[in-house]
């Protein structure tokens, strides 16, 4: 029985996402381009694939979908668009600039089409985070041209959310419940990083004067970054009902996205003046910069990781070759290995049973 028991706690290791019994390494896979030189990871879903923009040889700056392959998005007849984040149907929150590049709109790519999803009767939108129902959250400028506002669209049209008592806001994150994160300005003209459940609720700061919401998951935890007292530097946080104090491994730093299990990822500057580098936090190892977390010979220097999903892979941009380019990182063993073994737990405790009967 002692042996089983061991048996056992060694696939406990094995299983767990994220690994709690060793910091885990990763494979990490270069995403290319869209014909130029530069490419940037933002959004990432459950099965791997990638949103981001890449810039082409001809000018300008597309969205993109990896999937195995990098596939231009278009743009809503403009130069420019940029894909921020996607969900498991495939679905893709952005914006883009409309006919003669002067403003651009949020978009929802259903697979085949950029949809414009308009604005609150402003100039410019842009489309930040989209849930597994297709609700995106973003923001919008309203008539005039002067506020903008954090905005929630579904059922066909645009929700402004709101702010803190000041002017401005902006939504960021959203997750399956429709809760929404981002950023709204005070009645005391402090900028609080918030979630919205219906309601926008002010999550506070480190003791400084502001902070930042960037990606929530589904339990409600948000990540960003926010002013220490004294407001002498940001740091990333985690929030579950407190904000927690991140740290950094450097000089500030940001969270930028988080996944169910409640790691983050965001980047750091390493000596307080640049440059940045990728980080990767969870409960058990803190703090840990991605570049430490790759085979040191595979000539990647990672400056910033954007998103997480809830098998471990993590999207972001590093320089390789002397170029920016979008990347995957996706854990050691990789998530099918863990499913073999899950089963082959599986039939070790079965047989255990049938052993004690």
């Amino acid at each position: 029985m002692k042996a089983f028991t061991t048996l056992l706690a060694a696939f406990a290791c094995a299983l767990w996402l994220p690994p709690v019994c060793a910091a885990v390494s990763y494979t990490i896979k270069d995403l290319g381009t869209l014909v130029g030189n530069q490419s940037q990871g933002l959004g990432i879903n459950a099965s791997g694939q990638v949103t981001g923009f890449s810039n082409l040889s001809k000018g300008g700056v597309h969205a993109f979908l990896y999937d195995g392959t990098m596939r231009d998005l278009g743009t809503l007849s403009g130069t420019r668009s940029i894909g921020l984040s996607i969900n498991a149907n495939g679905q893709i929150a952005g914006d883009a600039n409309l006919t003669g590049d002067v403003a651009f709109h949020a978009f929802l790519y259903n697979g085949t089409t950029m949809h414009d999803l308009g604005t609150l009767g402003g100039m410019s939108s842009s489309g930040l985070g989209i849930n597994a129902s297709g609700q995106v959250a973003g923001w919008s400028f309203m008539a005039g041209d002067y506020f903008y506002r954090a905005v929630l669209f579904y059922d066909g049209s645009m929700h402004d959310l709101g702010t803190l008592g000041g002017s401005f806001s902006q939504g960021y994150g959203i997750n399956t419940s429709g809760q929404v994160t981002g950023w709204a300005i005070t009645t005391g003209n402090a900028t609080h990083a918030f979630l919205y459940d219906g309601v926008m609720h002010d999550i506070g700061t480190l003791g400084g004067t502001d902070s930042y919401g960037y990606a929530i998951n589904d339990l409600g935890q948000v990540a960003g970054t926010a002013h220490l007292a004294g407001d002498t530097a940001y740091h990333a946080f985690l929030y579950d009902g407190v904000m927690h104090d991140l740290g950094t491994l450097g000089g500030a730093s940001q969270g930028m996205g988080i996944n169910a299990s409640g790691q983050v990822v965001g980047y750091f500057d390493v000596s307080g003046n640049g440059p940045e580098h990728a980080f990767l936090y969870d409960s058990v190892h803190g703090m840990v910069d991605l570049n430490t977390l790759i085979n040191p010979a595979s000539g990647w220097a990672l400056g910033f990781a954007h998103g997480i999903n809830d098998v471990g892979q993590i999207t972001g941009a590093g320089v390789i070759g002397g170029q920016q380019h979008a990347f995957l990182l996706t854990p050691i063993p990789e998530p099918g290995t863990l499913v073999l073994a899950a089963l082959g737990f599986a039939g070790l405790l079965a047989h255990a049973r049938r052993r004690k009967k």
